[in-house]
C-alpha cells in the first residue's frame, strides 16, 4: 500500500518538476511566479485539510469495522462540501491573484506573471478539491494502486499538453506561462472523469451512494476543525518565511522555489508512508488493535527514514546538478544549490515528523498536532529567521534556522508517539 503511494506521490512531484523546467524556459520570473503559486495552494489546502482529514479518519475506522456502505456515503457528502467550498475559493482567487502576488513582496515581473498563472488556475479549483478528496478517500480505505495509475496518465497528458501550449505546436501559439495553467486544469478535469468510472464498478474499495449522513459529517468536523487551523496557522507561518527570502531578491526566491521542489523527490518516500499510516493505523483503530495500530506507525517510520536519508544523499552530494536541470541563472543555482545541502541533512527528522503526524492524523489526534505545529514553526523557524533577516545575515543562515526547526519538531513527535495517549483518541 505505501508503495503505490509513494510511486503517486513522486509522479506529482516530477509533474510539478516538468512544470517548472518548461516555464523556467519562458523566464526566471515565469518560475518564481509559479513556484509562489504553490505557496498560495498551501493556504488554499486549508480548507481541503477541514473535509479530507477528518474524511481520512473516519473513512479509515469505517472499512477497518467492515461498513463500506457506510463509508462511501460519507464520500457523496463530502464531494458536496468539496464542490461548495471550491466555488467560493475560486472567485477569491481569480479576483484576488495580482494582489496575493504583491501581498508576498514580489517584483513587477513576478506579479504579472503569477497572476496571469493563478487567475487560471483558480477556474479549475473545483476539480482540484474535488481530486484531493477522492484521493485521500481511497488511500484511506486501502486503494493506492488506482490512483497511481490515474496520476501516471494524468501526468503524461500534463505534460504533452505543456509542450503544446507553453511553446506553442501542433497549429496553438506560444501561451507560455498561461499554458501552463491550461495543461494542469484539463489534467485535473481528466482525474475526476477516471475516479468516476472507478467508483462506478463494484469491486471499488469505495462507491458513490447518494446519502447524506449529518451525524457523520458533524464527526467529520470535529477532527477536521483542528486539522484546519494547524494548516493555515502552518500556511501562514511558510507564506511569512517565504515572504523573507523573497525580500533577499528574485533569484533567491527562485532558488528557493527550485530546491525546494527537487527536495520533493525526498519527500516522495515520506508522504507515501505517511498516506499508508494514516490508513492502517485508522483501520486498526476501527477494528480495535491498538497494538497492531502503533506498529504500523513505527513501521512506516522506519522504512521512511530510511529511503529519505538514501535521497538526502543525493541532494547533499550533487546539489548544483540537480538545479542545473531547472535554469542557468549562476545566482539561481547557488541558492537552491545551497538549499539543497541543508535539507539534505535534514531528510530522516523530516521522514519521522511525515509519518508520526500521518500516524495521529489516522487515529484523529489533530489538536496535538496543532500544538506542535504553532510551536514549532513560530518559535524555531518563523521568529529567528525574521531576526536573522534584520540582522543581516544571508540566505544561508535562514536554511540553517528551518533544518534546526525540522530536528526539533521530529524530536517532539518521536516523544508523543512512543507516550502512546493518541492511541484512545475517540472519533
Amino acid at each position: 500500500m505505501a508503495v503505490p503511494a509513494a510511486l503517486k506521490q513522486l509522479v506529482d512531484i516530477l509533474q510539478l518538476l516538468i512544470d517548472m523546467l518548461m516555464v523556467g524556459a519562458v523566464s526566471v520570473s515565469a518560475l518564481a511566479a509559479v513556484g509562489m503559486s504553490m505557496q498560495f495552494m498551501m493556504v488554499i489546502n486549508v480548507l481541503m485539510t477541514l473535509y479530507v482529514v477528518g474524511g481520512n479518519a473516519l473513512i479509515a475506522r469505517f472499512i477497518g469495522q467492515g461498513r463500506k456502505r457506510r463509508a462511501s456515503a460519507l464520500l457523496f457528502s463530502l464531494i458536496i462540501v468539496a464542490g461548495v467550498l471550491s466555488i467560493y475559493v475560486s472567485i477569491g482567487g481569480y479576483f484576488g491573484a495580482e494582489h496575493y502576488y504583491l501581498l508576498m513582496g514580489s517584483q513587477g515581473d513576478v506579479v504579472e506573471q503569477g497572476a496571469l498563472y493563478f487567475k487560471i488556475l483558480s477556474l479549475g479549483f473545483i476539480v482540484i478539491f474535488i481530486d484531493t478528496l477522492l484521493y485521500n478517500a481511497l488511500s484511506a480505505a486501502g486503494d493506492t494502486k488506482n490512483s497511481l495509475y490515474i496520476k501516471l496518465v494524468s501526468a503524461a497528458i500534463n505534460g504533452f499538453l505543456n509542450y503544446v501550449f507553453i511553446f506553442g505546436h501542433y497549429g496553438f501559439d506560444a501561451m507560455g506561462i498561461e499554458g501552463a495553467a491550461y495543461a494542469t486544469v484539463i489534467a485535473y478535469c481528466f482525474n475526476i472523469g477516471a475516479y468516476y468510472i472507478l467508483l462506478k464498478k463494484p469491486y471499488s474499495h469505495l462507491n458513490l451512494i447518494p446519502l447524506i449522513r449529518i451525524k457523520d459529517l458533524l464527526r467529520v468536523w470535529h477532527v477536521g476543525w483542528s486539522a484546519t487551523v494547524e494548516r493555515a496557522i502552518s500556511s501562514v507561518s511558510f507564506l511569512f518565511f517565504v515572504s523573507i527570502i523573497a525580500a533577499y531578491g528574485t533569484a533567491e526566491l527562485a532558488g528557493y522555489q527550485v530546491g525546494l521542489r527537487i527536495e520533493g523527490i525526498a519527500f516522495m518516500p515520506g508522504f507515501g508512508f505517511a498516506i499508508a499510516a494514516t490508513a492502517l493505523v485508522g483501520q486498526s483503530l476501527g477494528a480495535n488493535k491498538i497494538e497492531k495500530a502503533y506498529n504500523m506507525g513505527i513501521i512506516s517510520g522506519r522504512v521512511a527514514y530510511i529511503f529519505m536519508g538514501f535521497v538526502g544523499f543525493f541532494l547533499v552530494m550533487f546539489p548544483e546538478f540537480l538545479v542545473g536541470f531547472f535554469t542557468d541563472d549562476a545566482q539561481t543555482i547557488a541558492v537552491a544549490s545551497y538549499y539543497l545541502i541543508f535539507v539534505g541533512l535534514a531528510q530522516i527528522p523530516l521522514a519521522i515528523m511525515f509519518v508520526y503526524s500521518g500516524a495521529l492524523r489516522g487515529a484523529g489526534a489533530t489538536k496535538t498536532i496543532l500544538k506542535i505545529s504553532i510551536f514549532s514553526l513560530w518559535v524555531f523557524r518563523v521568529i529567528p529567521s525574521y531576526i536573522a533577516y534584520k540582522m543581516g545575515y544571508g540566505i544561508a543562515v535562514i536554511f540553517i534556522i528551518m533544518n534546526i526547526e525540522t530536528l526539533i519538531k521530529g524530536i517532539i513527535y518521536v516523544y508523543i508517539y512512543k507516550k502512546r495517549v493518541w492511541l484512545n483518541t475517540k472519533v
